[in-house]
């Protein structure tokens, strides 16, 4: 007898219940433990960026009030397709200006030099960086999802790699 049926006998059916809810998320928390990393301090992940020879996608966002930006959480980053695509050719940068959340000091201070040094002042603004800090390109939130999102970020890499 197998482990499920033994389980559903013993249990009258509730450990088999169990089992039912369980499975999916587990399946959904392994993919979650092996999704794309968010830093957020700028010097590490620029010497990661460097070690891994990979561009820097900086996302300046105000995660707990800004619409657009939550819009583009939801369509674009927290997708199969933006988190194997990051795993793979970014280092992610997450520099939030929330109204709610807690920050550190110099966590705020470091995300307004940020602002200022880029000249963002707008919700979300997405900055392309290479290994060095230097802006490859910016974007802000595009309709359509992860596919049209990941097109533009793969095109503008290949134009800063190619020097054109």
């Amino acid at each position: 007898m197998d482990f499920a049926r033994a389980a559903w006998r013993l249990q009258g059916g509730r450990l088999a219940l169990a089992l039912g809810w369980m499975v999916p998320l587990l399946f959904s928390a392994a993919a979650f433990a092996g999704s794309a990393h968010w830093m957020t301090d700028y010097p590490k992940a620029l010497n990661e960026a460097k070690a891994e020879k990979k561009l820097v996608l900086a996302n300046f966002t105000g995660s707990d009030w800004c619409p657009w930006c939550q819009k583009l959480q939801r369509e674009v980053f927290s997708t199969p397709e933006f988190q194997q695509y990051a795993k793979e050719h970014l280092v992610l940068l997450e520099l939030d200006f929330p109204q709610h959340k807690p920050q550190t000091e110099a966590l705020k201070q470091q995300n307004k030099e940020l602002a200022d040094r880029y000249h963002v002042d707008a919700f979300p603004t997405i900055l392309l960086l290479d290994p060095e800090g230097q802006e490859i390109a910016s974007m802000g939130y595009m309709p359509g999802g992860a596919k049209p999102f990941l097109d533009k970020v793969e095109q503008l890499s290949q134009k800063a790699t190619s020097g054109g």
